[in-house]
């Protein structure tokens, strides 16, 4: 048996094996900012701050409160090590976090023990999250997880099918663009070096109205986009209006 088939459910079909072998060899590394998941840490900031301004925004939330999201309920799909999901559950939010990779929810549930959070984290799938009957969560997050998934549609509406009516979803992913090709495999792969060789395969770049297509028979509607940005004289990530390449979306599901 492969790694990726100790670590993975064998009978989802938005699971990629490869992907999850992937992930799992590199596990260990994800809390550490200087190491393999070095642009994710320089990423988060930027993106943490969208995820909690489009929530308190869509629930009419103080986003200055010390716990915006306090009583609600969040779904972290392809939570990695925990990276956006601790900072969720500090926000107030009570957090699940969803993981292929049984050595990424080790890793994630080890690091929110050390630091005192109550987080569910689970070695599973949307898929089987739905065949259980998890109840609908308020937020779910698809934070660079889409183009990793064996069945991006699929995946994506599995996921909305785990929001509550009048609930938000926030995916964020790369854009299927010459730009994005350019920056996010070429230069972040092979030039600067920020990601490891064969981390994204170009093919499963996502463009917005693709989400925002495969969302809608799901009763959802894309409601605002942004991209993210990188300042490479701050050596920061910044939100902007610029889709070609890193980019956010939030959806929304009617009531």
């Amino acid at each position: 048996m492969s790694l990726a088939e100790a670590d993975a459910p064998t009978t989802a079909a938005t699971i990629d094996p490869a992907e999850v072998e992937k992930f799992s060899k590199i596990a260990a590394e994800w809390w550490d900012p200087f190491g393999k998941f070095k642009p994710l840490h320089k990423f988060n900031p930027a993106r943490l701050a969208y995820i909690r301004d489009a929530a308190c925004a869509h629930f009419a939330r103080d986003r200055r409160a010390r716990r915006p999201l306090e009583g609600l309920r969040l779904l972290d799909v392809g939570c990695g090590g925990g990276l956006v999901a601790e900072p969720m559950r500090r926000l107030g939010a009570e957090v699940t976090g969803v993981d292929a990779s049984e050595r990424n929810v080790k890793t994630a549930a080890l690091h929110a023990k050390e630091m005192n959070l109550a987080i569910d984290y689970r070695a599973t799938s949307v898929e089987s999250l739905l065949d259980a009957g998890e109840p609908a969560f308020d937020i779910v997050l698809n934070l660079e997880a889409v183009e990793h998934a064996a069945d991006q549609r699929l995946f994506l509406e599995t996921s909305a099918a785990l929001v509550k009516p009048g609930g938000l979803m926030v995916v964020a992913t790369i854009n299927r663009t010459l730009k994005a090709l350019a920056f996010a495999k070429v230069g972040a792969e092979y030039v600067l070096g920020w990601l490891p060789r064969g981390t994204h395969d170009p093919r499963k770049f996502v463009r917005p109205e693709e989400i925002a297509a495969w969302l809608r028979p799901a009763g959802m509607t894309v409601t605002g986009k942004a991209g993210v940005s990188y300042q490479p004289l701050l050596d920061v990530w910044r939100i902007s209006d610029d889709i070609d390449v890193n980019y956010m979306v939030t959806a929304a599901k009617e009531i």
